[in-house]
């Protein structure tokens, strides 16, 4: 029986082997004149993008295993820097979704190539499309060029990621196949020493697959953004002229769709992004007759948890804050679900793959929370926080914080009522005289004036309190710092003097929790904090609906899972199963807003 066993057990050994043979080995990757080589054969990237700072770590395996089974080859994987390097020269590659070699390796294990896209840069709709905000504490500082205090922090960073992600080329046995330079380049500016030095960098580190750019099919995007030797991806590629115009930059390597939109991205204020599927479909067939690489952007958003959602901006004066959920209308939803879209991609997909195409994962468990009664507990004005003096009003990130709130308070003389302006209110500000709100200022429009009245006090006490909703991480105006930037004016003066509070209000600001209840808190119908208590007998993937609530952030167990407002669309926040738990939970709502008490409950769909 002894002899028996083992042989079975050496049988499923051999097995395995054979089955993962072709990730158990070197391979080589090159780029052909047309075609991509993978061991000198043609090989077409069909490829599917994830995020693993979007993504439960314990949901990492499951949508690896949607996007194989929706036909993909290939996972495409952004890294976000400042999602590592939470202070400057501090890097982090090991808690809660940050192993980044571990996804990497559960992509090999599942028989899925990838493709590394590592920024610095990445837009992603992510926070300063990933770039570090320490960078904002640098008054002049110039990114994405070869501006010297830019390039010593970028060069720690490709120095230190490069230990992570090295082995794990396909020249080395992983499933590495080709790192992009940068991204979008040809979008924001013209730097070619900047892409050079790069690519400089990452080769000085072992990184010895085939690098690849991603721009616009437009030739001046393209004379920005590529560079020789790298293959040339477009955002996107779906045309014969498409390709034509990417050609004549370099007739000689591989052109692909480096971003094939299935969805799009929604700001807060907007309809769902919800774009034609006709148009997708059309696309995917042009591109999977033709043989041509490609990448779809994304195939599973997941989520913006924290302050981690970006901005956009396109004009001076324009300010469009990205929604928690990046759902993205991607065929794989926000919670891991097959989506109609999905089950259309799959069929068509399978019509024109040679290898096979397993069966579809079981969805993720979800629940439902009944009514969850909260009380009104303290303030944010209850926090004994640390305050600053400054004459003139400093960021947020002057104080080493990244978003949140920050107060700024003076007293008022010479000029005490009149036209108040605010120079500039990055994001939204409350005002208050005297304790007594006034007026709230929203950054997007350019109007960033109120009236103050007149008051009985000799020297009226001005207090403005601004919440930062993510740094813009696309385009010119990505240089974007939190609080306010420059200057407040009464009736043109200048106020001076000015008493600054910075209030992180993340995760571990929740959890410190140094609230004084014996302080004086006269404007305590706003910035409140409202807390209960949950019992679950079972848990599982849940939305928290927070629509009896105004504007604020949600922390369930101590986990920040993001902003919400009533000005939509977005109404509800997702919340992973592996942050709650059997038996007591707990809630809170930070709302800038609100002083009314009103239940919350969980339900299991968005």
């Amino acid at each position: 029986m002894k002899i028996k066993f083992k042989s079975i057990s050496l049988a499923i050994i051999l097995f395995l082997f054979i089955q993962n043979s072709s990730f158990s080995q070197i391979h080589q990757f090159e780029l052909g004149g047309d075609n991509f080589l993978l061991d000198k054969k043609p090989f077409q990237i069909i490829s599917a993008e994830m995020h693993p700072a979007r993504i439960p770590k314990e949901y990492w395996r499951h949508r690896i295993q949607m996007a194989k089974a929706m036909g993909c080859n290939t996972i495409a994987v952004y890294i976000f820097w400042n999602y590592h390097e939470l202070k400057e020269g501090l890097f982090d590659f090991t808690t809660e979704n940050r192993n980044i070699a571990e996804f990497i390796k559960i992509c090999k294990q599942e028989g899925m190539w990838v493709l590394l896209r590592p920024g610095p840069y990445v837009c992603a709709e992510w926070d300063f499309g990933g770039l570090p905000t320490y960078l904002l504490k640098i008054p002049d500082i110039k990114i994405r060029c070869m501006d010297s205090r830019f390039m010593n922090a970028v060069t720690r960073y490709v120095n230190r990621l490069a230990k992570e992600v090295m082995a794990l080329q396909c020249s080395n046995g992983g499933p590495i196949l080709m790192v992009q330079l940068e991204n979008e380049y040809g979008s924001y500016g013209n730097d070619r020493n900047y892409i050079k030095e790069l690519k400089r960098l990452w080769t000085s580190n072992g990184i010895k697959v085939p690098f690849y750019t991603a721009d616009g099919a437009t030739d001046y995007m393209l004379d920005a953004g590529s560079i020789e030797g790298a293959a040339i991806g477009l955002d996107s590629g779906s045309s014969d002229a498409d390709f034509e115009t990417a050609k004549k930059h370099n007739p000689n390597i591989p052109v692909f769709s480096s971003e094939t939109y299935p969805g799009w991205l929604t700001h807060w204020g907007e309809k769902w992004a919800r774009p034609d599927t006709s148009e997708l479909k059309k696309e995917m067939k042009y591109l999977l007759t033709n043989k041509k690489s490609f990448n779809l952007y994304v195939v599973h958003g997941g989520t913006n948890f924290g302050f981690t959602a970006g901005a956009n901006a396109f004009s001076a004066t324009q300010f469009q804050p990205d929604i928690t959920s990046y759902d993205y209308d991607a065929p794989i939803n926000e919670q891991g679900n097959a989506t109609a879209k999905y089950y259309m991609l799959r069929n068509l997909i399978k019509q024109y793959v040679t290898y096979p195409v397993p069966e579809i994962p079981k969805p993720i468990k979800t629940i439902s929370i009944p009514a969850i009664s909260l009380k009104k507990v303290y303030n944010l004005w209850n926090y004994d926080a640390v305050s600053f003096q400054s004459a003139q009003p400093k960021p947020i990130e002057a104080f080493d914080q990244n978003q949140g709130l920050i107060s700024y308070k003076t007293k008022l003389v010479g000029h005490k009522s009149g036209k108040l302006k605010i120079w500039e209110p990055h994001d939204y500000a409350l005002v208050f005289l005297n304790g007594k709100f006034i007026d709230s200022i929203y950054r997007d429009g350019g109007k960033w004036e109120t009236n103050l009245p007149k008051s009985d006090v000799k020297n009226p006490e001005l207090e403005i309190v601004v919440e930062g909703m993510g740094h813009i991480n696309f385009a010119q105006f990505m240089i974007d710092r939190k609080g306010i930037t420059d200057r407040v004016t009464l009736n043109g003066m200048t106020l001076m003097d000015w008493k600054i509070t910075p209030y992180a209000v993340d995760e571990k600001f929740i959890k410190n929790q140094q609230i004084n209840f014996n302080k004086p808190v006269t404007n305590n119908n706003y910035c409140n904090f409202f807390k209960g208590n949950f019992e679950l007998k079972e848990t599982g993937d849940t939305y928290f609906n927070l629509s009896n609530y105004s504007k604020g952030i949600l922390y369930i167990n101590g986990h920040n899972l993001g902003r919400y407002w009533n000005k939509g669309p977005q109404q509800k926040l997702y919340c992973p199963a592996s942050w709650l738990k059997k038996g007591s939970n707990e809630i809170i709502v930070f709302d800038l807003l609100q002083s009314q008490e009103k239940n919350i409950s969980a339900e299991d769909v968005m």
